[in-house]
């Protein structure tokens, strides 16, 4: 395994960690007499393989339902000072209340101390505030022995998670960037300035459901199979630390493995996929769009319906360049029912608005009414909900 330093941590981080939301039972708490054994098993073999191949960063959170108390199981048992375990809290208005949730999250996981904890969704400005409000507790709880670094989790636009980033309170940051998605960038820059450490969220999954590609990305991404093609995009980049792995099953970790040898030749295998995967975009898509569609588009608190343009248009352009069909579907409905994790609505009111005042910046205005409707009649289905919903 290689293992970069995570910021002013110090801690020596594996570039995989061994992330908690898929291979726990339910994302509901329940008791420990309902957990099926053959889950929990598979939860222990994936824990021990995971460390096997030296990925000894275990993340976790509150709200990933029973994956703490699982892992409960299995870490008091595996030397204190061999892992990296990592849980996430939600921001809350009391301090007193955001301490009451992380004791029970100790409590679940029979640990003495966590390595890091997560403020869990910095998504809006007021769970910003709230977060700052819990500082005070969350040190106590640091001067206590029982949390040593402090960090933040975020699905938010890219100007707060730098706002959040500069208050230089926390020590480390957990953001989505990818291929797919790279609007983050000026945060990991941001965030390499202070020194944090940048935990890549879900890059297999929320970069494109990579663990069943369409046929169409696989060519394009020859002779590396997308998955692989997407780890190493984001560690060649060196102020991104660890990616984490939504290990379901024990052998989960074997594609991402092969991108280890890979990462001294970055610099020569990535470009030509690069360009295979732009010039398809702006095939498909046309240059002139490929290159302006972002520009003076409205954010969805700005649009009428709280359409969220964006978002609808970028699903749009993976789906028809790269037949990321199945992805965008999923993402699209998801619309008006995730919340500020994933906000906004989505586009099947379109004809009955107006968004000429909120689109009058773009130079593509007169026609996205339109595509929004398409995109809308592409993708458009039965509603979706977050998994911690299900």
């Amino acid at each position: 395994m290689l293992y970069r330093r995570f910021g002013r941590t110090e801690l020596q981080m594996p570039v995989f960690s061994c992330g908690g939301m898929r291979y726990q039972y339910k994302w509901q708490d329940v008791s420990w007499q309902e957990i099926p054994p053959d889950n929990q098993a598979n939860l222990e073999a994936t824990i021990r393989r995971s460390l096997e191949l030296g990925i000894n960063h275990i993340e976790t959170a509150r709200y990933y339902g029973t994956s703490e108390m699982q892992l409960g199981k299995i870490l008091p048992h595996i030397p204190r000072d061999s892992i990296i375990v990592q849980t996430k809290v939600p921001p809350q208005e009391d301090g007193k209340k955001f301490r009451q949730i992380f004791e029970q999250s100790l409590a679940n996981l029979r640990l003495g101390y966590v390595d890091l904890l997560s403020f869990h969704g910095i998504n809006t400005p007021q769970l910003l505030e709230y977060s700052l409000r819990c500082l005070e507790e969350a040190r106590k709880l640091q001067q206590e022995g029982k949390v040593r670094f402090l960090g933040f989790s975020t699905h938010g636009a890219t100007d707060l998670i730098i706002k959040t980033i500069e208050t230089n309170q926390f020590d480390y940051v957990n953001l989505h960037w990818y291929w797919i998605f790279q609007d983050n960038w000026k945060a990991i820059e941001t965030a390499h300035q202070y020194d944090m450490g940048v935990f890549i969220i879900s890059p297999s999954d929320k970069g494109g459901m990579l663990y069943k590609p369409p046929k169409k990305l696989v060519q394009l991404c020859q002779p590396l199979s997308p998955m692989v093609f997407n780890d190493l995009f984001c560690l060649s980049h060196p102020q991104v630390h660890t990616l984490s792995i939504g290990a379901a099953k024990p052998t989960d970790f074997d594609e991402h493995l092969k991108t280890l040898p890979l990462l001294p030749h970055a610099k020569e295998i990535l470009p030509p996929i690069i360009q295979r995967l732009e010039d398809e975009a702006k095939r498909v898509l046309g240059e002139e769009w490929w290159y302006t569609w972002r520009v003076g588009l409205p954010s969805y608190e700005e649009t009428p319906g709280n359409i969220n343009i964006p978002v609808i248009l970028w699903l749009r352009n993976l789906a028809l360049a790269y037949d990321l069909v199945e992805f965008a579907k999923n993402r699209y409905n998801l619309l008006g029912n995730g919340s500020h994790w994933f906000p906004g609505e989505k586009a099947n009111r379109v004809r009955e608005l107006d968004l000429s005042d909120c689109l009058k910046n773009s130079p593509h205005r007169h026609i996205i009414p339109q595509l929004l409707a398409e995109t809308d009649a592409m993708l458009g289905g039965e509603a979706v909900k977050r998994l911690s919903q299900t």
